[in-house]
């Protein structure tokens, strides 16, 4: 859809579920997950939904892709290896690599805008908390550290911050913090679910899913939390917004 929630339009349109993660840097395409050669696989599109392409392609889970910026790798959680890891791979599925190698589950990769490192979350220290590494998986460090769970939305345009949601006050509100974990400070604030948070190019807005009006709607807010609107209206669910580059 355009930014203003109109022009919405149907990319995919299969028996299976679909959820697309991550445009790539030119905008030219889509990286998403699907069932519908029967487990979790990474897939690749135009942005006009044509040329559906498979990426991954093993018996295991393997999905929720988001872009490098440079446009040459994807990196997703998998868990081909018995429990969930952050792996890369090229954009034609060849050279795929474990980054986050731990026995935790790592899963909600999110390649910061600069290419330096990747958020992601894991539930390595016994609940879900945000961590950040190189790219290359080096220095895994914990960005959070409260008794709730946390999940990771994305970075801000200039990688100085990074947007999540957390149920650490009763109900998922969204929240932002710098890139090393500081200054964590809540946006939203109401008895529904806030989540999936996901920030503009420009930086000055964050989109995110709310269920405040009865099913999920997606909404649009300034980055500092005020004018929060509605985008979408509809009986069903609309989730997971992400913006394409020239938004």
């Amino acid at each position: 859809m355009n930014a203003d929630g109109s022009g919405q339009t149907n990319l995919t349109n299969n028996p299976a579920g679909d959820a697309v993660r991550a445009w790539s840097p030119d905008g030219s395409r889509l990286a998403f997950g699907s069932t519908r050669d029967g487990n979790l696989e990474v897939y690749v599109m135009n942005a006009d939904g044509s040329g559906q392409t498979r990426v991954t392609d093993n018996s295991a889970n393997d999905s929720n892709p988001t872009w490098s910026p440079d446009g040459d790798k994807i990196a997703f959680p998998s868990d081909r290896d018995g429990n969930f890891e952050i792996y890369v791979t090229n954009t034609d599925g060849s050279s795929q690599a474990n980054l986050s190698d731990s026995p935790a589950n790592d899963f909600q990769p999110a390649w910061s805008p600069d290419g330096s490192r990747i958020a992601f979350v894991s539930d390595r220290d016994g609940n879900r908390e945000i961590y950040v590494m190189n790219a290359d998986g080096s220095q895994q460090t914990r960005l959070t550290n409260n008794p709730a769970e946390d999940f990771l939305g994305g970075w801000s345009p200039d990688s100085s911050r990074i947007v999540f949601d957390s149920d650490r006050d009763g109900n998922s509100d969204v929240y932002v913090m710098n890139a090393d974990g500081s200054g964590q400070t809540k946006l939203t604030n109401n008895p529904a679910d806030d989540a999936i948070p996901a920030w503009s190019p420009d930086g000055t807005r964050i989109a995110f899913q709310s269920d405040r009006d009865g099913n999920f709607e997606i909404y649009v807010m300034n980055a500092d939390g005020s004018d929060q609107i509605r985008l979408t209206d509809s009986p069903g669910h609309d989730v997971f917004p992400i913006w394409s580059p020239e938004s």
